[in-house]
């Protein structure tokens, strides 16, 4: 391939259905663990009788605790993979993290059969799920870095599949809920399922390595064939590390002089341009993109403050039927991650307002009425708050909105950042929002336990 300037063909959309299985991936821990709530309730929220009178012993805060457990690795192994990118291969951050979660998601199986005292059982809950939310933290910015090396679809492939990581999650616990199987069994096969998830994920990866197209655009860039006047015009930006083109400097000023007079101005006329574009500071890029950095805090702090720690909570108002069971995977977590995957798809056709207008941060901060709204429904227990909006439908509604606005203003925001900057700062904007992204879901996850509290 070397020196090959005309890309191959993405043969049967074999690259495309990669990154979409690795986006799949990427968001699989949290949507799995979050989805079985009410199995981890269940075990954790025993109760003790006393004269026919049913009282819980200990109140563990579940979901309050898998968010920000959930959320704080991410925040800090984001940051880490920033350092972690340029020491350790890309192979083994993303191939080393899959085989970390499989066997985490392996234990969280395997402790379904085995019996465990509940402080116990939930110490081990909470280091897993810190654990396999640090690995899927460098997962998931590796592949981020991975898919912005290819043309711009196939990272809205990538987002695709991470958009419909939760309705996959929701759907399996559907079919473990309607399944004959007893508690047990019920719960080992929806665990068993992201055991499989995450082994498609990483056979996944190894397969786009051996791809012609996927090896064109990932290692494409500082190559040219010596010799050629084509190759040395194109291929002679500057790199990091001290390197042009693959050669040290020494040995590339040797080439340039080596070379006629008027390829030798082109090449160092290139150089300077190179060197002129030189990439900005961190802060200067921030002073760009502060309105969308600040945007996509404010949608995660709205969005983590009461998912699932206070919807995860909520509660049928016909409890007498079997619809009790199915109620929380399908009002919850089915309607927000369809609704959440639809507002992603939706900004492919509208992206109103404009990333130059006032009034786009305003409908994001307009958001917060949903905190609210979905504290007024039927959250159980309560101690404070009256509840205003007692049926499903009224719930079901507020969550299809509260739902579709998180993922219409999360992709508008995080596509509009790099918009705002010189393309030669796009990477570094990305990153900056990343960084904003992690923050903004973990301050909400924070606030979910005094908004809990408060209902």
């Amino acid at each position: 391939m070397k020196g090959r300037t005309d890309a191959p063909a993405d043969r049967g959309f074999l690259v495309g259905v990669c990154f979409f299985i690795l986006g799949l991936g990427t968001l699989l821990p949290w949507n799995f663990f979050m989805t079985a709530s009410l199995y981890f309730q269940g075990r954790l929220n025993t109760t003790e009788w006393s004269n026919s009178t049913g009282v819980v012993r200990h109140e563990y805060h579940f979901n309050n605790w898998m968010t920000l457990l959930s959320q704080l690795p991410l925040l800090l192994f984001t940051l880490l993979n920033s350092f972690l990118y340029h020491r350790i291969s890309g192979t083994i951050r993303i191939a080393g993290s899959l085989v970390c979660i499989l066997v985490l998601f392996i234990i969280t199986a395997v402790l379904v059969k085995v019996p465990m005292e509940e402080d116990r059982f939930f110490s081990v809950t909470m280091a897993t799920i810190w654990f396999i939310n640090s690995f899927g933290a460098v997962l998931q910015g590796s592949l981020f870095g991975l898919v912005g090396l290819l043309p711009q679809k196939y990272s809205a492939i990538f987002m695709s599949g991470q958009g419909l990581a939760g309705t996959f999650a929701a759907i399996a616990m559907l079919i473990s809920i309607g399944s004959e199987a007893d508690s047990e069994s019920a719960a080992l096969g929806y665990f068993i399922t992201p055991c499989m998830g995450t082994l498609v994920t990483l056979s996944s990866y190894l397969l786009l390595q051996r791809l012609e197209f996927a090896q064109f655009h990932l290692n494409k860039g500082n190559k040219y064939e010596p010799g050629t006047t084509d190759g040395l015009l194109k291929g002679s930006s500057t790199v990091a590390n001290g390197k042009l083109n693959g050669h040290a400097n020494g040995s590339a000023e040797a080439e340039v002089d080596s070379c006629p007079d008027g390829i030798k101005h082109a090449f160092l006329s290139q150089e300077e341009d190179d060197m002129a574009q030189a990439k900005s500071s961190v802060m200067e890029v921030f002073k760009k993109i502060w309105v969308m950095a600040f945007c996509v805090v404010f949608v995660f702090i709205v969005t983590l403050s009461v998912f699932p720690a206070v919807t995860a909570d909520t509660r049928t108002a016909f409890p007498a039927n079997k619809w009790d069971r199915y109620f929380i995977s399908v009002c919850c977590f089915l309607i927000f991650n369809v609704n959440d995957w639809l507002g992603r798809t939706v900004t492919t056709l509208v992206q109103w307002p404009s990333k130059e207008s006032r009034l786009f941060p305003l409908l994001v901060v307009s958001r917060v009425v949903f905190i609210p709204l979905l504290m007024l429904c039927n959250v159980q227990k309560r101690s404070y708050l009256p509840v205003y909006f007692s049926h499903d439908a009224a719930f079901s509604a507020i969550m299809s909105f509260f739902s579709l606005s998180s993922g219409y203003f999360v992709c508008l925001t995080m596509s509009y950042a790099p918009q705002l900057v010189e393309p030669k700062d796009a990477e570094t904007a990305g990153a900056l929002m990343t960084f904003f992204l992690a923050l903004g879901l973990s301050i909400g996850a924070a606030l979910s336990f005094p908004l809990r509290a408060l209902v």
